[in-house]
C-alpha cells in the first residue's frame, strides 16, 4: 500500500541529494572542461536539426489553427502577435525541453546506467576521481546552458513557419503582420520563455543523472532506468511549468 509514496520520496531525495552534490562540485577543482564542451556539443549542437524541426512546423501549425480560428472575428492581422507570445512564452520552453529530454536526457540515463552496471563508475572511484565531478557536474551545466539558446533557436524558426503560412500560403498582408509582432511582443515574452527552458534543462539533467547514476539489474535494469527517467523528466517539466507561468505572470501584476 505504502510501497509507491515509499518509492516517490525515495525519488525525489535521491534527486535532491544528489544535485546539490553536483552543484557542489561545479565550484571545486579541477574543472572539467574537456567534459563541459562534450555535454554542450552533445545536448545542443546535435539537438539543433530535431529543435529546429519542430519549431517549425509548430509555427506553422499555430499559425494556420490561429488564422481560421480568428477569420471568424475578422481579426486575422492578430495572427503574427499571438503566434510570437505562444512561442516565447510556452511552446519553444517546453517543446525544446521535450525535444531535448527525449534525444539527450534518455541517452544520458542510458549511458550512465550502463557505466554503473559495468562498473564504470566504481573504477572511476577507484582511480580517485569522484564520478559526479566528471559525468554529473558538466552534464547539468551544459544542460542549463543549451536549453535557452535552443529556446532562441525554435522561436525563430518558428516565426519563420509562421511567416511561410501566414503570408505565402494563406496570402495575408506583410505590413500587418510584422506590425502586429511589433505590437504584441515584447522582451520581457523572451525572458519569460529563457527563464523556463534554464529551469527546465536543471530539471530534466538532475532526474535524468539521477536515474542513470543509481542504475542496477543489468540490461533491464537500464532500460527501466532510461524509461522513467524520460517519463518522469517531462511529467516533472508539465508541472513545473505551470509553477513558473503562475509566478512569472504574478509578477508582472
Amino acid at each position: 500500500m505504502f510501497e509507491p509514496v515509499l518509492y516517490w520520496l525515495d525519488n525525489v531525495g535521491n534527486i535532491i541529494t544528489l544535485t546539490f552534490e553536483t552543484l557542489l562540485w561545479l565550484f571545486r577543482p579541477p574543472f572539467r572542461i574537456g567534459q563541459f564542451l562534450a555535454a554542450m556539443e552533445f545536448m545542443g549542437v546535435q539537438s539543433i536539426f530535431i529543435v529546429g524541426l519542430t519549431g517549425t512546423f509548430s509555427g506553422m501549425v499555430l499559425t494556420l489553427q490561429t488564422s481560421y480560428a480568428l477569420r471568424a472575428f475578422s481579426a486575422e492581422g492578430r495572427v503574427g502577435g499571438l503566434v510570437a507570445v505562444s512561442l516565447l512564452r510556452e511552446l519553444a520552453p517546453v517543446f525544446s525541453a521535450i525535444m531535448v529530454t527525449a534525444r539527450a536526457g534518455s541517452s544520458m540515463a542510458a549511458e550512465l546506467g550502463n557505466m554503473r552496471v559495468t562498473e564504470q563508475i566504481d573504477a572511476i572511484t577507484t582511480m580517485g576521481v569522484s564520478p559526479v565531478q566528471y559525468l554529473l557536474s558538466p552534464r547539468l551545466l551544459a544542460s542549463v546552458t543549451m536549453l535557452p539558446l535552443l529556446c532562441i533557436l525554435y522561436s525563430a524558426l518558428g516565426m519563420a513557419g509562421s511567416y511561410l503560412v501566414g503570408i505565402v500560403l494563406l496570402e495575408g498582408d506583410v505590413g500587418v503582420f510584422l506590425q502586429s509582432i511589433r505590437d504584441t511582443a515584447v522582451p520581457k515574452d523572451l525572458f519569460m520563455g529563457l527563464i523556463k527552458a534554464g529551469v527546465f534543462g536543471f530539471i530534466l539533467s538532475s532526474i535524468s543523472c539521477r536515474h542513470g547514476y543509481y542504475a542496477s539489474g543489468g540490461a533491464r535494469g537500464v532500460g527501466l532506468a532510461t524509461t522513467r527517467a524520460v517519463v518522469e523528466s517531462c511529467v516533472t517539466l508539465l508541472i513545473a511549468n505551470y509553477i513558473l507561468t503562475q509566478l512569472l505572470l504574478d509578477t508582472e501584476m
